[in-house]
């Protein structure tokens, strides 16, 4: 428990972060595992919009801290890859 005004008022502060980057990775893994699945469904419109929405959470989430940059640079990445491979024409070209 918090002994002092200051360290109270840090722990509120640390919950409302925690609470609100949870929210936001939640929303990013949502929006992830919603194109991986359009991606293997090879469904090409769904697919891409999917998977601008996911590079979006993904940017949005690096943007606002709740992820490191680095990983959410490495999971566009990685989606872009497989994007590419299963639906080439499709969804690699449009980032």
């Amino acid at each position: 428990m918090a002994n002092t005004r200051k360290s109270t008022k840090r722990a509120k502060q640390a919950n409302k972060r925690t609470v609100q980057n949870q929210t936001v990775r939640s929303a990013t893994k949502t929006a992830l595992r919603g194109a991986l699945e359009a991606i293997k469904a090879k469904d090409a419109s769904k697919a891409k919009d999917a998977y601008k929405e996911a590079i979006r959470a993904l940017s949005k989430a690096a943007s606002k801290g709740s992820i490191p940059a680095g990983r959410a640079a490495r999971k566009i990445s990685r989606l872009t890859q497989f994007a590419k491979k299963v639906l080439p024409a499709s969804v690699g070209a449009s980032k």
